[in-house]
């Protein structure tokens, strides 16, 4: 079967502890309930292929429901508070806020409003090795787009998340 003792965890969890482990990775229903029918897993690669899968076949809702699992970007108090599960995985991916500068830090969040007033959505960002700095000038130019435009961007990013969060799972 597989070597990796993580997922022979998730493959032996009851389905409920397994739900409650693939949503830390992707917050979409759908996304979970897709790569749960393919257990158990043979191999990690298994385990990816299906999440890529199940990614591909996420619509404009499902992505929203993937988006509102996520804090803010810089929003210390939603990671303490909305996102306990997620907190510690969160907190290390947007570990760039740490040493941001307050003028930074509060045009993240302005930005962040900004994003959700004209897209609907908070903005989304595979933030593991940026600069809060880096984030804002991703935000402010993606501010530029249309909402199907940014749709598309923010899923591609949640899919980014999603790989790096199965790997956290899988103790990769």
């Amino acid at each position: 079967m597989t070597d990796n003792s993580a997922l022979q965890k998730l493959n032996a969890a009851t389905e409920g502890a397994a739900w409650d482990e693939l949503l830390r990775c992707c917050g979409a229903s759908k996304w979970v309930l897709i790569v749960m029918n393919g257990r158990p897993f043979a191999n990690v690669e298994t385990l990816y292929t299906r999440s890529e899968e199940a990614l591909n076949k996420l619509d404009h809702t499902d992505w929203l429901e993937a988006f509102a699992h996520h804090p803010k970007i810089g929003d210390i108090d939603s990671l303490r508070s909305k996102f306990a599960t997620t907190s510690t995985w969160a907190g290390n991916e947007q570990a760039g806020t740490n040493a941001a500068s307050e003028a930074t830090l509060q045009a993240l969040a302005q930005g962040n409003t900004d994003y959700e007033d004209k897209f609907g959505f908070i903005f989304i960002i595979c933030a593991t090795g940026k600069s809060a700095d880096e984030m804002l000038a991703v935000l402010q130019t993606r501010l530029n787009n249309d909402k199907e435009t940014e749709l598309q961007n923010a899923a591609e990013q949640q899919k980014q998340i999603t790989r790096l969060r199965l790997g956290k799972l899988l103790e990769l």
